[in-house]
């Protein structure tokens, strides 16, 4: 376990007598873009969910570079090193993208009242360097020249992109990114495809839900398969492509 630095064993999700997941496993090494992928209806979601702490598991363990994290919230999972986008993003729509990226900073000394008077200079050192991180992060993602414009301008694939320079304000180790593609025009995918292989290349663990398929296999280094709540197969992506019993479930009808 110690040398994954996301790891889910035997995770199991009821709702009444359906079992959403069922004994479902898997494990992220350091520096990875795993993917996580399935017919509709598969579990996939309800697996990302968990991982997540948006859902409370039935069974099963999840740990965090070696801590466990399975009944932990989701501000506790963020604050142990994990972060996580959304399919559809909601940036704060009339706050700046700047203002949006500062507030995602986590435990600046100034979010605790007394000290913006007994600390005035570390308060004012902190927010200087957010600010310079944040401006940094917009620039990589191609927004910087929005920086001071209201988020609720952005076009679906540039609140995508704010939302990954988002997340990484958190200095997360591993990222969970829902269905990135989403609602993403093909020109701006090209943008966020080379920007999460950036941020992979410093170190920082990916595992993203994405149902295309083309980008899944450019991105992951390997690839999960679930179908009707369990793990139909793991490989990396040309193995994924061939296998037959992944082409019957996703041509054959093979759904939860």
């Amino acid at each position: 376990m110690s040398q994954m630095v996301l790891e889910a064993r035997n995770l199991t999700k009821r709702f009444g007598g359906l079992a959403a997941v069922d004994t479902m496993s898997l494990a992220a090494a350091p520096g990875e873009i795993l993917g996580l992928i399935g017919p509709n209806g598969a579990g996939k979601t309800t697996m990302f969910d968990l991982l997540a702490g948006s859902v409370s598991p039935s069974g099963g363990s999840i740990h965090l570079m070696g801590q466990d994290i399975t009944h932990a919230p989701a501000h506790r999972r963020l604050s142990a090193g994990m972060g996580r986008t959304f399919q559809i993003p909601r940036p704060f729509p009339e706050l700046t993208l700047l203002e949006n990226m500062m507030l995602a900073r986590q435990d600046q000394t100034g979010e605790r009242f007394w000290a913006n008077f007994t600390a005035p200079r570390r308060v004012a050192a902190e927010e200087r360097a957010a600010r310079d991180k944040a401006m940094a992060l917009l620039d990589l993602v191609a927004l910087s020249r929005l920086a001071r414009d209201p988020a609720r301008i952005l076009s679906g694939g540039q609140r995508k992109l704010l939302e990954l320079a988002r997340v990484m304000m958190a200095d997360p180790k591993v990222v969970l990114l829902d269905e990135p593609a989403a609602g993403v025009n093909p020109a701006l995918l090209e943008v966020l495809i080379a920007r999460i292989q950036t941020i992979n290349a410093t170190g920082v663990t990916f595992v993203l839900i994405e149902h295309n398929i083309d980008m899944v296999t450019r991105l992951c280094h390997r690839i999960i398969v679930m179908a009707q709540g369990s793990l139909l197969f793991a490989g990396k992506p040309d193995e994924v492509a061939r296998n037959p019993r992944v082409i019957e479930a996703y041509l054959g009808g093979a759904a939860a």
